[in-house]
């Protein structure tokens, strides 16, 4: 089950702790991949990290013009594109009340414009293929709010109804639109926090710790995958049961 095998897929945020768990994960199942990162070497390091047949497309998703290149440049590398993961995010945490313009736009463009640009371009090559999977990262934070996030959580919630009113339109030509929305996920970043934060944040999860990125990986190639073709316009929160939503 969940063979992706002559699949193709384009992941934005593919070098990062979950964007990497991701890609291991849809080609350790068969699915041949676009990386997409902002920082070139990193990026190109990872694709090689992967082995096979994999290509790596550099893009800044705070560019307009760069986000509306990424998808030609990887129907020119794959020939097709079955699966788009809309992976990459950042975050500017402030208070609402400290909060820059310039904070909220840059989250806005990168976390949820540049994921409308993608799929509006690649929902073009799947209704003609009459097949397609796209999948986006959101986060608990989209569903529960969080202080000193307002911008992130705006972004992210953003996401969940923009992929069902996408969902809606192109369900017809056989193209699914999912989120997967993590909680508390072991990355680099928080590797570096405090025990005794780490252990703050755990008493928090009912499974008393951080999920990996394995996790996330494995919802998004199964989301991706055939066997899910009557799923769409669904959230799979993947959270340890933080938040049962």
């Amino acid at each position: 089950m969940f063979d992706l095998t002559g699949m193709t897929a384009l992941v934005t945020g593919a070098s990062g702790g979950i964007g990497s768990a991701i890609c291991h994960a849809l080609a350790a199942q068969g699915a041949r991949l676009a990386v997409s990162g902002s920082n070139v070497d990193k990026l190109e390091a990872f694709r090689a990290s992967l082995g096979g047949d994999h290509d790596a497309i550099p893009c800044n998703l705070g560019d307009a013009e760069s986000v509306e290149a990424l998808v030609p440049a990887a129907l020119e590398k794959l020939g097709q594109i079955d699966i788009l993961v809309n992976n990459a995010g950042v975050t500017r945490d402030n208070l609402t009340m400290r909060m820059k313009d310039e904070e909220w736009a840059e989250v806005i463009q990168i976390n949820l414009e540049s994921a409308f640009r993608l799929m509006r371009a690649a929902s073009r090559p799947m209704m003609k293929a009459r097949f397609g999977r796209m999948i986006s990262v959101t986060s608990v934070v989209g569903a529960t709010g969080n202080p000193g996030q307002a911008n992130y959580a705006a972004s992210k919630a953003g996401l969940v109804g923009m992929s069902k009113s996408i969902a809606q339109e192109l369900a017809s030509r056989g193209i699914t639109v999912n989120c997967v929305a993590p909680g508390f996920i072991a990355t680099p970043m928080t590797d570096v926090l405090p025990d005794a934060q780490k252990e703050a944040l755990n008493t928090r999860i009912p499974m008393g710790r951080m999920g990996e990125g394995t996790d996330i990986g494995a919802a998004i190639a199964y989301l991706a995958s055939k066997e899910a073709g009557y799923i769409t316009g669904q959230t799979l929160h993947v959270n340890g049961g933080m938040a049962m939503l």
